[in-house]
């Protein structure tokens, strides 16, 4: 089956955005007392962010290079993050409403900026109104198959527990299934006809709104081909450029083969990356908390991260890398800041390949700040607006880095390849036509001397570009097609190539 990916997720810059922490409007009334802004987020805490907050801060994220927005889920629930959906097809007051989304929609589409929502569709929350009806009608329920509920219940030889107390241990029997024994996140039965054709609808109603794709939360939990071809068709059906990215955490390239999503999140770059420029700053208690980091999470030198490179781009169709979602933080992180020790040059090497490597890089709200924080809650604090408490400098980079990348095809449509590796520092090539541009690294302790290969410049020269925050340094002559870098401890160059040939 042939891959067909959206055009426009190539040159897109993401930024997601976790909404009741972003920003709030004053246009969005709320219907009481909220928690803090500044205070330390909790489990279960509301600050009072919202969709028209995000539209108030579009002049902010344009600034930084921003040209499409990931929003986790802001459907109505019972949670700050909206993961326990109770109706699919209105946006949570608390954010706007509807009218919220549908303001938001058309202005950001009026700066040719798009957006993108969660899809949370494995499982519900226990106000759902097909498993409230549930609840309060037993057997007799006529939605009593859109969930997995045990024949028990349903024989009436034992009651739902759905609200279990709180001595309940983990093996505690609610009467369902729910999403790693959660009783607030009862399991969808997507082999009923009926739960697929409803969230089908779901999928379409919201392009039809206006969205620009989805991003679908553990979709590997429906584990059915045909669910996800069917999603893919009906989708596309609608907005044949929108965008589906799938949360899948390991390397998976049956996901993304043309029949059900275009990109992945790419964790598994996010880990290497992470653990090839942090070396001896990397917090290895932060990376053991984390499930997932905790069992595929490895350092590397140079060498080491070359090879990794070359193995995850070769996973993939060069259409599928081509619209990755390449990022360092999510919601369900820890920040790279914390993962990296809170060492600022590391991050700034994590930003530069997570934007010169191919695919989509997404920039976790606050990440370009300077913002630090745990696993949930602590990735999920408020954005402070006050200027004076930002890292400026780390803001600059980053807009300086996007901004490269916006002016660059080779970095954007190019291919890619590894051209020189040794000890800590490695290097890679951006190439699209005669445009060509080498990334080159070294988070290690000392200056590194890196002999690179400059395929088909018999005489010329690497010439230094300008980004803020990084010392250019000045240009680098190439002979018979090997060129010697110099890169300082703890940083990066990007040059340019020019020359001519054999």
């Amino acid at each position: 089956m042939s891959v067909d990916t959206p055009a426009w997720v190539r040159d897109a810059v993401f930024y997601q955005i976790f909404p009741d922490r972003f920003a709030g409007s004053a246009r969005v009334p709320k219907p009481g007392p909220l928690e803090p802004w500044d205070a330390p987020p909790t489990d279960h805490g509301f600050k009072g962010g919202d969709l028209l907050g995000v539209l108030e801060k579009l002049d902010y994220l344009q600034d930084l290079g921003i040209t499409a927005i990931y929003l986790t889920p802001i459907f109505q629930s019972a949670s700050n993050h909206r993961y326990h959906t109770y109706d699919y097809f209105h946006v949570d007051p608390l954010l706007g409403g509807d009218d919220a989304l549908r303001e938001l929609l058309d202005v950001a589409h009026g700066r040719g900026m798009r957006i993108v929502l969660d899809g949370v569709f494995n499982h519900t929350g226990r106000g759902f109104w097909q498993f409230h009806h549930i609840l309060e009608n037993g057997a007799a329920s006529p939605y009593r198959d859109w969930f997995h509920i045990d024949l028990d219940v349903l024989e009436g030889r034992r009651e739902f527990l759905p609200y279990p107390p709180r001595e309940a241990g983990p093996g505690t029997l609610f009467g369902y299934a729910a999403w790693w024994n959660l009783p607030a996140l009862p399991k969808l039965n997507t082999d009923n006809p009926e739960v697929r054709e409803y969230l089908l609808s779901v999928a379409e109603h919201w392009l039809r709104f206006g969205i620009d794709g989805w991003r679908l939360d553990v979709p590997a939990e429906i584990d059915d081909p045909a669910f996800w071809s069917a999603f893919r068709q009906r989708c596309r059906a609608i907005r044949s450029d929108a965008y589906l990215v799938g949360e899948i955490w390991v390397t998976a390239p049956e996901w993304v083969s043309g029949d059900r999503f275009d990109a992945l999140m790419d964790y598994p770059l996010a880990q290497a990356i992470l653990g090839y420029v942090g070396g001896s700053s990397l917090d290895w208690d932060a990376v053991r908390a984390h499930q997932e980091y905790r069992e595929h999470f490895r350092p590397l030198d140079g060498p080491g991260f070359a090879r990794r490179l070359v193995e995850l781009l070769g996973i993939y169709d060069p259409d599928v890398v081509a619209v990755q979602l390449n990022l360092i933080s999510s919601h369900d992180t820890p920040r790279a800041l914390t993962i990296l020790g809170g060492d600022q040059a590391a991050l700034r090497m994590a930003v530069l390949l997570q934007c010169l490597l191919p695919g989509a890089p997404s920039v976790y709200y606050g990440d370009e700040i300077g913002l630090a924080g745990w696993i949930d809650p602590g990735n999920r604090g408020a954005f402070p607006w006050e200027p004076e408490r930002w890292d400026d400098g780390l803001r600059a980079f980053m807009r300086s880095v996007i901004g490269f990348r916006a002016s660059e095809p080779a970095i954007r449509h190019g291919s890619t390849s590894s051209i020189g590796a040794e000890g800590a520092a490695m290097a890679l090539e951006r190439r699209l036509d005669d445009a060509r541009v080498i990334v080159a690294l070294n988070p290690g302790e000392d200056e590194a001397s890196l002999d690179v290969a400059v395929e088909g410049v018999s005489i010329g020269q690497l010439t230094p570009v300008e980004i803020v925050g990084l010392d250019a340094g000045g240009p680098v002559d190439v002979v018979d097609g090997r060129a010697t870098l110099r890169i300082p401890a703890r940083t990066a160059r990007v040059l340019r190539v020019a020359g001519s040939g054999a």
